[in-house]
């Protein structure tokens, strides 16, 4: 039995710094321009080539391109369990899961926006992202 504990405990940590590290390289690109189909600081982002690269890039996994996509991996959240490095999705091409975005903490997540510059920082708690709201999703690296 203690030896399992150990296990979990040293999982759950290499997992931490694992989102350590999406956090650190998310924030890294703040300010990349927004490009429809984008995935590359070169080309610029849209949301879920940003999340896409930030993982790949962060911890090697290798995501689909697509909010929508990416909204059926992992493990539901509820909101008010969110972690950072937790995926945050909303509706906001009224069509569910439209658009995804990294959880900071302390209701920030950081995203690829279609409008107002580039990739940023913002509050989920502001009027139109808590309307827009679709859930969340944890992503547990299985390597």
């Amino acid at each position: 039995m203690q030896q399992f504990r150990q296990e979990a405990m040293d999982a759950t940590q290499a997992w931490t710094d694992s989102m350590h590290e999406v956090l650190l390289h998310a924030l890294s690109l703040t300010g990349i321009k927004y490009t429809y189909g984008g995935k590359s600081p070169e080309t610029g982002f849209d949301c879920s080539g940003f999340v896409r690269y930030v993982f790949q890039q962060s911890t090697s996994m290798t995501l689909p391109h697509g909010a929508k996509a990416i909204s059926q991996l992992g493990q539901p959240v509820p909101q008010e369990q969110l972690q950072p490095g937790d995926l945050v999705f909303f509706n906001t091409l009224r069509s569910a899961f439209s658009h995804v975005g990294i959880y900071l903490g302390n209701q920030k997540f950081i995203h690829a926006p279609s409008s107002g510059g580039g990739v940023q920082v913002v509050d989920m708690s502001e009027n139109y992202w808590a309307k827009r709201f679709n859930g969340a999703r944890r992503i547990v690296n299985s390597q």
